[in-house]
């Protein structure tokens, strides 16, 4: 199952901010550090300290694009057969699926919302409904949204590779979208999975 259902500030606790869950679980967290600040951290004794850091920026992706592991290995393994950075390649190819689409625009104030929109049908890409949140939109794609369904107030993320229509219900996307705005070392995700298959 690709949702995640747990407590999200553990996760945040254990992995930092993740953009696709939305600004409120972010404003708790800020209070969590703040009132941890004065807390003693203690001493980190892992055996391999390089296999966790490859592990914490693995979990990172999978956790904000709501990917079970055996979709984030497709994507990476997809991401490989290309000749120009993997990293990117494979970056390029989660931020252009519909679903983080759909968030991006503001039409949900979460990744997760954004999936369950999508699923119930209230997504149209290019006039046809779609109800597959992997799908990879495109440059030149129009994604509308069901003119009965309310829009986030909290518009996330303002971007210029997309132009939105709040009365229309509709965003036209120009072209590929730049990652999201959070810490994430892509490489480490490569390098995670290139050792684990070699």
């Amino acid at each position: 199952m690709s949702r995640y259902s747990g407590p999200r500030l553990r996760l945040f606790k254990r992995l930092g901010p993740l953009p696709g869950f939305g600004q409120n679980i972010h404003q708790k967290y800020q209070k969590y550090q703040n009132a941890n600040l004065q807390a003693s951290k203690k001493t980190n004794k892992q055996k391999n300290k390089a296999y966790s850091l490859r592990l914490i920026e693995k979990q990172k992706l999978r956790y904000n694009y709501g990917l079970t592991e055996q979709n984030l290995a497709n994507y990476v393994r997809k991401a490989q057969k290309h000749k120009n950075s993997t990293g990117e390649i494979l970056l390029k190819n989660l931020e252009m699926r519909l679903d983080n689409i759909v968030f991006r625009c503001g039409f949900t104030s979460t990744l997760p919302a954004a999936r369950q929109l999508i699923t119930h049908g209230h997504v149209f890409l290019n006039g046809q409904k779609r109800t597959r949140p992997s799908l990879l939109c495109k440059p030149q794609d129009a994604i509308t949204l069901h003119k009965k369904i309310p829009i986030s107030s909290e518009k996330a993320f303002q971007s210029s590779f997309i132009s939105f229509d709040a009365t229309n219900h509709r965003a036209q996307i120009h072209q590929t979208l730049q990652r999201l705005p959070f810490n994430i070392q892509e490489l480490l995700v490569i390098e995670y999975y290139s050792r684990r298959n070699g």
